[in-house]
């Protein structure tokens, strides 16, 4: 494979949405703690749930921010520091606003929503980006969305069988 063609589907797209991934990951890792929405019911049900909490939140963005920052010190892409801090921003929104359905659907924290869990925090870091222009070609946003599906099963996986996450998914 030619080396351009490398970079433009695969490396570049990697290192555009890694700020979101890692924002993603963040809470899973660095969490816990007073949940995000108090306690809070909504029409008798948790606003958001124990699970989304307040340390999870400030993780999430700083990572986004603190990876976006180290990329933006790669000659010619300093504009990554912009782009991780709206894509840490769009992934914890995608995330809570997941939360928010799947408590508004009756369904408990940590059971298994399918393509909301895997996709909604991509889909809003894709939608935060896109103002700021810089994104993957069509093609790149394509692997993005299949490598995120094989590396949500891996990543989840992992954490589960450490003992970071109650639940394989």
């Amino acid at each position: 494979m030619d080396s351009n063609l490398l970079y433009m589907l695969i490396l570049y797209p990697i290192f555009f949405i890694f700020p979101a991934y890692c924002a993603n990951g963040a809470p899973v890792v660095f969490g816990g703690g007073k949940p995000l929405d108090f306690g809070v019911k909504f029409r008798g049900k948790p606003l958001l749930g124990k699970h989304k909490t307040i340390k999870g939140l400030i993780s999430g963005l700083s990572s986004g921010i603190i990876i976006g920052f180290a990329q933006s010190l790669v000659p010619g892409y300093s504009f990554m520091l912009v782009i991780g801090a709206v894509q840490g921003i769009g992934a914890m929104a995608g995330d809570l606003v997941g939360s928010f359905i799947k408590r508004r659907q009756g369904m408990k924290e940590g059971s298994k929503a399918g393509l909301m869990d895997q996709y909604l925090f991509l889909v809003f870091a894709f939608l935060f980006s896109i103002p700021f222009g810089n994104l993957p070609s069509t093609y790149g946003i394509i692997v993005i969305f299949l490598l995120t599906g094989i590396l949500h099963k891996l990543t989840n996986t992992i954490a589960h069988r450490w003992r970071i996450k109650d639940v394989p998914w």
